[in-house]
């Protein structure tokens, strides 16, 4: 069965182009007409979603050859595609930058590609970028160029001569600081951090109107169709042994990965999420609670993680360590990424959380805490500007800020259960006595003892820098959430 709808992929020479402002710009400039936007994020990516979701109105989930797999990827844009007007992918870096990259994906699935190039500082250049990226790849279907940050309406003219007859010319947007979305180490301010947030995506939404891409119909929009095939596979029991099966496949399966015209190795998702296959098994979450870190600190937080626990059978609830003096009542926790180290003195104060954490863990009830999650656990943190700030304590050790990047790529952790898949991104290193109970590795490697990411382990606390997709091996998540003692059957 396939679904018809118009879809673009945006994507750029480069990061910092403003691929995000106009993913949004356009996301909200259609939903202010009262049309349905669908918008997903190409590749690990927390920040970006949040003005997405802003923008459209509608959750925002990635898409990634790699981490998400090619059955996932289809079947989120085929039901996208059954309930709305237009879908929106915002591609990561530039457009072939990264294995798998933009255009690996949208080759795949045939999505038009548009363009946006930070054009303050050029004019006939240009059109030469345009033409390598629409040319360099043969089979990539070209939507057409847009010229962001452009000085002059002359400055605009000179840009659009510049392009060959064959690449649609789709506006210039003008230099606006109402427009501009603030930044921060680890990418974009989270939206809902910003005061105004509402208001600068209009300013960028009413900047895009005035372009021909913004005065685009309905009716034009069906030039930029795709027809999403939907994912079709019949739901069984898995087998005993089934996650141990595709844990020993994590080492082949990139061999079908960027560019290949071949369905991913990986195992066929009946659904959105690949979890709703593994929730009628033994090995499930039901009649657990799981207790979800989240505030401005630990923010890094995949919708489709969320949804993942709840298919497992998991009731979440939540919680901020910024504010909350104790826990909800729950049988585990999840520590998610985010910005502690912005939060330090805070942190630091809530003495009280940190004292029912404690009493979590004395209980052996079970913790995973992902990167900043795993930073408020230990005992203390070294900020850029030299100051020392005390931290829980329920791991021993220090955490390091840096200013440079200490680690950035894609990362799978493989348990007794199976391979989770996900990404590792931080500028902070740790140092603890600990010796870790395991390590990642990057795709088509095994652990080794020197690289990857350590997995900490005190107690019922699993921790580390990695970032999981759970619905990537839900047997595994189970694992994480489920106490030693119990087991995970």
């Amino acid at each position: 069965m396939s679904r018809s709808c118009p879809a673009l992929l945006i994507t750029a020479p480069s990061s910092g182009q403003g691929k995000t402002t106009v993913t949004s710009a356009l996301a909200r400039l259609h939903a202010r007409q009262g049309r349905r936007v669908r918008v997903f994020k190409c590749g690990p990516d927390f920040l970006d979603p949040y003005w997405h979701q802003l923008a459209s109105g509608a959750p925002v989930y990635q898409l990634d050859l790699w981490m998400t797999g090619d059955a996932d990827c289809r079947q989120r844009l085929s039901q996208a595609a059954d309930e709305a007007d237009l879908i929106l992918v915002e591609g990561v870096m530039g457009l072939f930058d990264g294995d798998p990259s933009a255009a690996d994906l949208a080759q795949r699935f045939g999505l038009p590609v548009m363009v946006v190039m930070d054009s303050g500082s050029m004019a006939g250049t240009f059109g030469a970028l345009a033409y390598g990226l629409q040319t360099f790849r043969p089979g990539l279907r070209w939507a057409g160029a847009l010229a962001n940050r452009v000085a002059t309406e002359r400055h605009a003219a000179m840009l659009q001569r510049s392009l060959r007859s064959d690449s649609p010319w789709l506006g210039a947007v003008m230099r606006n600081a109402a427009m501009t979305l603030p930044e921060r180490h680890l990418g974009l301010t989270v939206a809902s951090e910003v005061a105004d947030a509402q208001a600068r995506l209009d300013a960028a939404a009413d900047a895009l109107a005035t372009t021909p891409l913004g005065k685009m119909s309905l009716q034009d929009l069906q030039q930029w169709s795709v027809e999403f095939q939907e994912q079709v596979s019949e739901l069984k029991p898995a087998r005993q042994g089934e996650a141990a099966e595709r844990s020993a496949q994590v080492k082949e399966e990139p061999a079908q990965r960027a560019g290949d015209t071949e369905q991913s190795a990986l195992p066929l998702r009946p659904t959105t999420h690949a979890s709703t296959n593994q929730a009628n098994t033994k090995k499930n979450l039901k009649g657990k609670t799981i207790a979800v870190a989240r505030d401005t600190a630990f923010c890094f937080i995949y919708t489709a993680n969320l949804d993942c626990l709840k298919e497992l059978g998991a009731d979440l609830v939540f919680f901020s360590p910024l504010t909350d003096t104790a826990l909800p009542t729950c049988d585990a926790v999840w520590i998610p990424g985010g910005y502690p180290e912005l939060h330090a003195n805070t942190l630091s104060a809530n003495t009280r959380l940190r004292d029912s954490l404690t009493h979590h863990v004395q209980a052996g009830k079970s913790v995973w805490a992902e990167c900043g999650g795993m930073m408020v656990l230990f005992d203390s943190i070294m900020t850029t500007d030299g100051a020392q700030h005390t931290l829980w304590g329920l791991l021993p050790g220090e955490v390091t800020m840096h200013k440079r990047l200490s680690a950035l790529g894609p990362q799978q952790l493989t348990l007794q259960s199976g391979a989770l898949r996900g990404h590792a991104f931080h500028y902070s290193t740790s140092a603890s006595p600990l010796v870790p109970v395991a390590r990642t590795a990057r795709p088509d490697h095994d652990p080794m003892p020197d690289a990857g990411e350590a997995v900490w382990q005190q107690g019922s606390v699993w921790a580390s820098y990695f970032h999981a997709w759970f619905p990537s091996c839900p047997e595994a998540v189970v694992e994480l959430f489920t106490p030693a003692h119990e087991g995970a059957a």
